[in-house]
C-alpha cells in the first residue's frame, strides 16, 4: 500500500537535511533529491519494523520572530 507523506527540508552547509514530521525519520543528501531519495529509503526500513498506528497530516504554519540587530564589533 502506498502512502504520501511530508518532508520537510531545510540547507545545512553542504546537505541538504529531510524530516518526515509523521514518523520522525531524518537524513541528508549533496542534493534536495537525495535528501528525498534517502529520507524515503529511511522511512520504509523505519515502517517495516515500526507500522504506523493512526494517520495524520501535519499542519504547517508560519511566525515571525524579532531577531536583535547584530552591532557592530569594535
Amino acid at each position: 500500500m502506498n502512502q504520501v507523506l511530508s518532508a520537510v527540508i531545510h540547507k545545512e552547509k553542504k546537505f541538504y537535511v529531510a524530516e518526515c514530521p509523521e514518523v520522525g525519520t531524518v537524513s541528508q543528501g549533496e542534493t534536495l533529491e537525495d535528501a528525498i531519495r534517502n529520507l524515503k529509503e529511511a522511512t520504509e526500513l523505519y515502517l517495516e519494523k515500526f507500522p504506523l498506528q493512526k494517520r495524520f497530516r501535519p499542519f504547517v504554519s508560519f511566525f515571525e520572530v524579532t531577531v536583535p540587530a547584530k552591532t557592530p564589533r569594535g
